[in-house]
C-alpha cells in the first residue's frame, strides 16, 4: 500500500518521539512504492536482454560524474574513470555508481537505456528530495543516516536481484523456406 508524502510526514510528526534512520528510511521507500529503483530495474531491467557490468565498490558520498573527452564519454566515479559507449549508458551506469556500485544489468537495447536512465534519475531525486522533506527539522547526522540506509537498502536488493547474463543471450534466426513460385 503506497503513501502520500503528507500521510507519511503525518505519521512521523504524530509519532510519540523522534523516529531513527530506519523508520523514516522505510517511510521513504512506502512513498515511492512501484516508482523505487529497485523496483524499476526488476520489472524495466531484467525482463529484457542485459549484459553485465561491473561498477567499483564505493561510497555513497564518493562525486560522480559523465564527462565527455575527446575519447568519447567517460564515467568519473571519485578517481577512476570508466569509458562508456554512449551517453545514454553514462547516465545510466552514474545511477548505481551513486547508490555504491556493484555489479548491474544494462539493457542491450541501446535504444531503451534513455527513458529507463530518466525514470532511474527521476526515482533517486525524489527519494533523496523525500527524504530531506521528512528529515526537515532533523540534525545533518540523521540526514545522512537515512540517505545512506536507503542508498543500502536499494543496492542490497539489486544485488539480490542479481546482473543477469555475462553476455546476452542470441537465440539462432528462425530458418525460411523458401518461397513457392
Amino acid at each position: 500500500m503506497a503513501y502520500t508524502i503528507e500521510e507519511a510526514i503525518e505519521r512521523i510528526s504524530t509519532s510519540g518521539r523522534p523516529l531513527g534512520a530506519k523508520q523514516i528510511a522505510d517511510e521513504v521507500r512506502l512513498v515511492l512504492a512501484s516508482g523505487s529503483i529497485d523496483i524499476l530495474y526488476r520489472d524495466r531491467v531484467l525482463s529484457t536482454r542485459t549484459r553485465q557490468f561491473a561498477l567499483p565498490r564505493a561510497n555513497s558520498d564518493v562525486n560522480v560524474e559523465v564527462i565527455h573527452t575527446l575519447l568519447g564519454i567517460e564515467l568519473k566515479i571519485g578517481k577512476r574513470r570508466l569509458l562508456c559507449p554512449d551517453y545514454p549508458t553514462a547516465r545510466y551506469l552514474s545511477i548505481f555508481a551513486r547508490l555504491g556500485g556493484g555489479q548491474v544489468a544494462v539493457p542491450y537495447d541501446i535504444t531503451a537505456i534513455s527513458t529507463i536512465a530518466d525514470e532511474m534519475e527521476s526515482s533517486l531525486q525524489l527519494m533523496f528530495l523525500i527524504a530531506d522533506l521528512l528529515t526537515n527539522e532533523r540534525s545533518p547526522r540523521i540526514r545522512s543516516s537515512v540517505k545512506i540506509r536507503l542508498a543500502t537498502i536499494i543496492r542490497e536488493r539489486i544485488a539480490q536481484l542479481g546482473a543477469g547474463s555475462k553476455f546476452p543471450e542470441f537465440l539462432p534466426p528462425r530458418r525460411r523456406r523458401p518461397t513457392k513460385v
